[in-house]
C-alpha cells in the first residue's frame, strides 16, 4: 500500500495556515498584545472633515520669506538700500548707489518666479502667475503631508488625510467619539506652527498701545500681542529675521527657573548661520520670539549665540507644549486651513454596518461551502478550507501591516470568498473532462492542473492590476476595497493552487484504490480505468 505523499505544496500551505491562524487571530479576539486590523471611520464612528487652503495667505507667506531670504542677502552683500517694505503680494525697496544696480539684478535673477518691475533704482518683486499656481499647489500639498505628519506623530490609527479635487483636503479620524477629542483634533490639524524671530523696534514701544496697523505699517512695522496679555503689543519689524522654514527639531523641556514647561527648538544650518551673524550685529536689541502671530517672549541679545537652538517659554501645560512642540517638528502649514465641513459619525452605525457585513460574509461562506461539497465531494473541502485559510492569511496581513478595515473593505473581503474558490472550479472541471476522456485518475489531477492554470492566472492577473489601479488613484472607501481585494488575489493563488494540489498529492493512494471519483470528485464515470 502506498504511504500518503507530503509535497512541498502541502508544506507551504501548512504554514500559510500557522501564519494566517498566528497573526489573525488578536484581530478576531481584540487581544491587547499582537498586530490588530484598525476598523476605519464607517465601521467604528469617528470625525469627517474637508478642508480648504487659504491660497492668499499662502501668496503673503512666501512674499515674508521672499523678504527676509533677500534682506539677509542685502547686508551679507553690504548692498545700501532704503527701508525694505513688505505687501501683501510685494516686496518693494528703492537702491541707494546705482553702481550696485548689477550685484543686486545677479541677485535677483537666481531667485525663481519672480516678476521684477524696475524703474531707475526703485524695485517692485511679485510672483508670476505660474509660480502663484505653483505656490497654490504646494501650499495644498504641504497641508496634506503635514497634517498627516501630525495625526501620525499624535498617536492617532491610520488617520486619512488626502488630496480631493483641486483645492480641499479630505481628513477622516476614527475613533473620535467625544466633543474633547473633536475640539482637540482640530486644533491639532489647523494649528498653524508659524515660528518667526522678529526684530523688536523699541523706539515705538512706548506708542504701540495707541497705534494704528496702518500706521505700523507706514513705519515698516507690525503689531503683534503678548501671548499671555492681548492688551500688550509689540511693534515689530516686518520682514522677519528668520521663520520655521529652517527649523529641524523642537522638543519639550524644563527649567529651574519655571515650574511650566518650555520648548526648546533647533534651527539648521543656514538658520544658525543668521541667527549667529544677526545675534552678533545687534548685542542690546530686543528679538520676539513669535509663534501664530502671538509674541511668546522678548529677550534683550546680551551677546552673539551660536548653535542654532533657541527656546520658547510662556505659561503652556504639558499637553499644550506637546502639541505645540509636534506641530512645530511636523512643519508650519504655509497657509492657514478652514473648516468647510464637518460630521460625526457615530460608533452605532459601525456597529450595524460590522453586523450586517459579518452577516453577509458568514452567509457568503456558508452557502460557497455547501455547494462546494455538494458537487465536488471532498475536492469541494478542499476548495473550502484553502478559502478559509485565505480569509485568515488576508486579515493576518493586513493586522500585520495595520491597515484599516473599512466597510467596502469588508465588501471586498466577502468577494474574496468568492474568488477563492472559483480557481478551483476550473480545476475540478478540467479534472473531470480528463476523467470522461478515460485518463486516470492521477494523470487527470496533474494535467487538470496544468490546463487551468492559464485561465487562473489571467483572470487574476487582470482583477490584481484592476485593484492596483483602483488603489493607486482612488482615496478613502476606494482604496480599503482595492487592497483587501488585491491582498485575497495574491494569497488565493497559493491556496486555491498550492494548497488544494498539496491535499490532492496527500490523498492520491486511497483516491486510487477503486472507483472513488464520486467521492472524491463529485463524479462517477463508467469504465474507470486507474
Amino acid at each position: 500500500m502506498r504511504r500518503a505523499k507530503i509535497s512541498y505544496r502541502l508544506v507551504v500551505f501548512l504554514a500559510v495556515f500557522l501564519f494566517g491562524i498566528g497573526f489573525s487571530l488578536p484581530s478576531f479576539l481584540q487581544t491587547e498584545r499582537g498586530f490588530k486590523i484598525n476598523l476605519g471611520l464607517d465601521l467604528q464612528g469617528g470625525l469627517y472633515m474637508l478642508l480648504g487652503v487659504d491660497n492668499a495667505a499662502a501668496v503673503k507667506s512666501k512674499i515674508k520669506s521672499l523678504a527676509s531670504s533677500l534682506s539677509y542677502a542685502i547686508q551679507k552683500d553690504n548692498i545700501l538700500i532704503d527701508r525694505l517694505l513688505v505687501r501683501d503680494e510685494s516686496v518693494e525697496f528703492d537702491l541707494l548707489d546705482a553702481l550696485e544696480a548689477p550685484k543686486v539684478d545677479a541677485l535677483l535673477a537666481e531667485i525663481k518666479g519672480l516678476d521684477i518691475q524696475k524703474n531707475a533704482l526703485h524695485y517692485r518683486l511679485s510672483f508670476t502667475d505660474e509660480e502663484l499656481k505653483n505656490i497654490a499647489n504646494f501650499a495644498l500639498l504641504q497641508a496634506v503631508e503635514t497634517i498627516r505628519t501630525r495625526l501620525d506623530e499624535f498617536g492617532l490609527a491610520e488617520p486619512t488625510v488626502a488630496r480631493q479635487g483641486e483645492d480641499k483636503i479630505l481628513v477622516e479620524l476614527a475613533g473620535i467619539k467625544t466633543q474633547e477629542d473633536e475640539q482637540r483634533a482640530k486644533e491639532r490639524i489647523t494649528k498653524a506652527a508659524v515660528l518667526q524671530l522678529m526684530e523688536v523696534d523699541d523706539s515705538k514701544m512706548s506708542q504701540a498701545s495707541s497705534m494704528s496697523e496702518a500706521e505700523a505699517a507706514s513705519y515698516g512695522l507690525v503689531l503683534m500681542s503678548d501671548a499671555r496679555d492681548e492688551n500688550l503689543k509689540y511693534p515689530l519689524k516686518a520682514v522677519p529675521i528668520l521663520d520655521g522654514s529652517t527649523l529641524t527639531d523642537a522638543r519639550v523641556g524644563f527649567t529651574d527657573t519655571s515650574t511650566y514647561p518650555v520648548i526648546n527648538f533647533t534651527l539648521n544650518s543656514e538658520g544658525a548661520r543668521k541667527f549667529a551673524d544677526y545675534t552678533g550685529a545687534n548685542v542690546g536689541k530686543r528679538l520676539a520670539i513669535v509663534l501664530d502671530n502671538k509674541v511668546y517672549s522678548a529677550p534683550s541679545i546680551n551677546e552673539r549665540i551660536g548653535g542654532g537652538s533657541g527656546q520658547i517659554t510662556g505659561a503652556f501645560t504639558q499637553e499644550e507644549a506637546r502639541d505645540v512642540a509636534v506641530a512645530l517638528r511636523s512643519g508650519a502649514l504655509l497657509a492657514p486651513v478652514k473648516l468647510l465641513e464637518q460630521r460625526s459619525i457615530g460608533p452605532s452605525l459601525g456597529a450595524d454596518s460590522i453586523r450586517a457585513s459579518t452577516l453577509a460574509l458568514i452567509g457568503a461562506a456558508i452557502f460557497i461551502v455547501l455547494f462546494m461539497v455538494l458537487y465536488y465531494g471532498v475536492a469541494g473541502v478542499f476548495a473550502d478550507i484553502a478559502m478559509l485559510v485565505n480569509v485568515l492569511v488576508v486579515v493576518a496581513v493586513m493586522a500585520m501591516f495595520g491597515a484599516t478595515l473599512t466597510l467596502p473593505g469588508m465588501a471586498g473581503l466577502v468577494l474574496t470568498v468568492g474568488m477563492a474558490v472559483d480557481a478551483n472550479v476550473i480545476i475540478n472541471e478540467r479534472i473531470r473532462e480528463l476523467l470522461r476522456e478515460g485518463v486516470k485518475i492521477r494523470a487527470a489531477v496533474e494535467q487538470g492542473y496544468k490546463n487551468a492554470m492559464s485561465a487562473i492566472i489571467d483572470a487574476n492577473i487582470t482583477s490584481l492590476v484592476t485593484s492596483i489601479a483602483l488603489y493607486a488613484y482612488g482615496t478613502g472607501a476606494v482604496k480599503g476595497f482595492a487592497l483587501t481585494l488585491g491582498i485575497g488575489i495574491v494569497v488565493s493563488m497559493i491556496t486555491a493552487i498550492w494548497g488544494t494540489h498539496g491535499m490532492f498529492d496527500f490523498f492520491m493512494s486511497r483516491m486510487e484504490k477503486g472507483d472513488g471519483t464520486k467521492f472524491w470528485l463529485g463524479y462517477r464515470r463508467k469504465n474507470a480505468v486507474f
